[in-house]
């Protein structure tokens, strides 16, 4: 059996996503910032973060989900493909997009949310954050906002939680 360990509970998963917002309001123009979630963790905490982002410029940020399931460089080893909708319901061409998902990794998601992208116009800049950050990256990817910095063995796992599941939010390291 799993052993498992929360590392963020609920108090602290708002003050790392307030904090990323106002890390996100430090450095960029409002009027050039979109939010992207990546299907699934990514998408209520993109939600999260342009209901803060409001609070803190005055005006609505776009924000959209993205699923990178057919952008994959692993479609091959997967029975079949997950399929979430994207919804992308304004243009991203000169604008910055700040990607947002839940748990970084190796970084081939991130990747494959890159590569999606393209189909949607050219962005100026695209930025990531992402609530944890657990490394063991396989390609030259880094998070530009992170909520926790969390230093785990390959055989472990991270698992997040949020409320928009029907559960309290939290974060847990599961070990083998």
């Amino acid at each position: 059996m799993a052993e498992a360990t929360i590392i963020l509970n609920e108090s602290a998963i708002q003050r790392a996503v307030v904090r990323i917002a106002h890390e996100i309001a430090e450095r960029n123009e409002r009027s050039q910032v979109v939010l992207v979630g990546i299907q699934r963790g990514g998408v209520p905490l993109a939600e999260r973060l342009g209901r803060i982002l409001a609070g803190i410029w005055g005006q609505s940020v776009p924000t959209g989900k993205l699923d990178v399931s057919m952008h994959r460089d692993d479609l091959d080893q997967r029975l079949a493909p997950d399929v979430q909708p994207t919804v992308i319901p304004f243009d991203i061409t000169s604008k910055t997009v700040v990607l947002v998902d839940d748990v970084l990794f190796n970084g081939r998601t991130v990747r494959a949310a890159m590569d999606a992208l393209n189909d949607f116009g050219r962005p100026k800049r695209i930025q990531l954050a992402v609530l944890v950050d657990r490394g063991h990256r396989e390609l030259p990817i880094k998070a530009d906002f992170v909520g926790k910095n969390v230093p785990t063995s390959q055989n472990e796992s991270v698992r997040v939680v949020l409320e928009e599941t029907g559960r309290a939010d939290e974060v847990v390291l599961e070990k083998p």
